[in-house]
């Protein structure tokens, strides 16, 4: 999965439980410009960054190595 199919997820998901970009930045404790630029697939986040936004929106992350 790349950065923009993260971000739609992400978006998706966070259409589906209703949540606004504001106050999904204000729970995972991240910058809304931050939050903005991964949702549009334009973003580099960390680990730590995304482990929080899945985190709130019941999702996972699923690390799988390519050989």
């Amino acid at each position: 999965m790349n950065l923009v199919q993260v971000g739609e997820t992400i978006k998706q998901r966070r259409q589906r439980l209703d949540i606004r970009q504001n106050d999904l930045a204000d729970l995972a404790e991240v910058g809304l410009r931050t939050l903005i630029a991964i949702e549009n697939g334009t973003g580099n986040p960390s680990f730590e960054t995304l482990t929080k936004i899945v985190d709130v929106l019941g999702l996972e992350l699923n690390l799988t190595v390519k050989s």
